[in-house]
């Protein structure tokens, strides 16, 4: 595995995050999926999440939708030095749209961030009391419930309420699907190619070990970014440079014209 730590600015949180060293046991993968988080654990890191404050997670996984953690982190960092220090939930649900809007202005689309804010600290605070209470609820009650719950809320979508469930909840089997996730799964041939964001989570969920899901998320995030890029995946440059060159279908990827498309555009059926 190796030495670098998992970035600390970003949704995960790095070492300040929460969670633990998680134990995987290499050459034991039952499942092509499983190999293929086996594999990233090596390349990055192995981690079990949890810990986190709920609430606060949930703010920062809104802030972070349809925007890189370069533009996120300094509204999730602006957003605690003006309201944190007490309940979270309690500073939002009185804070003004407009200076909270100005305060998050980095991660882009920040009035209508602002309003999701807001709405669900009104939503914590009646439903729980407490952002502490709402803590709590993440981590001990059905699963299914709180996803269901939070999946009810204002610009709460399955990645949104998976990440509360992960980073906060703890919860094993939980695996987020971002646009690089989405994109690699698909791209691997471990998906079907027209399968949507649901779908991805359903055939991980179902092929990975609970515990492996959480370092599979943030790990394939982190692949995402250094080798398979939705425009330039680094397989067009050098075929062997990719960790995973061995086992990817390539779906969507033509090496030999050097072009890239979406693997629903391209077509291909799973391994």
């Amino acid at each position: 595995m190796s030495e670098d730590p998992e970035p600390a600015r970003n949704i995960s949180g790095g070492a300040d995050g929460g969670g633990s060293q998680a134990t995987v046991e290499p050459g034991t993968a039952g499942t092509r999926a499983e190999a293929v988080v086996d594999r990233l654990g090596e390349v990055y890191w192995q981690k079990s999440y949890g810990g986190q404050d709920a609430f606060e997670c949930l703010v920062r996984t809104i802030l972070s939708q349809n925007t890189s953690d370069r533009a996120s982190q300094p509204a999730h960092d602006a957003l605690l030095a003006r309201y944190g220090g007490g309940d979270l939930a309690v500073a939002l649900a009185g804070a003004d749209h407009r200076r909270l809007a100005e305060t998050i202005e980095s991660a882009g689309l920040y009035n209508q961030k602002a309003e999701r804010i807001l709405a669900a600290a009104e939503w914590v605070l009646e439903t729980h009391g407490t952002a502490s209470a709402f803590g709590e609820w993440v981590r001990e009650a059905d699963p299914a419930a709180v996803r269901d719950a939070l999946l009810d809320r204002p610009g709460v979508g399955p990645k949104t309420a998976d990440c509360v469930l992960l980073f906060a909840g703890g919860r094993p089997g939980v695996f987020p699907v971002d646009t690089h996730v989405h994109r690699i799964v698909r791209r691997l041939g471990i998906a079907p190619a027209d399968a949507d964001h649901e779908a991805v989570r359903e055939a991980l969920e179902a092929a990975v070990p609970g515990e492996k899901c959480g370092f599979g998320h943030t790990a394939m995030i982190q692949f995402g970014r250094d080798y398979c890029t939705a425009r330039r995946p680094a397989c067009l440059d050098d075929p062997e440079a990719c960790p995973l060159a061995d086992g990817c279908e390539q779906v969507g990827v033509d090496v030999d014209a050097g072009t890239v498309a979406d693997p629903a555009e391209a077509g291909g059926e799973p391994g």
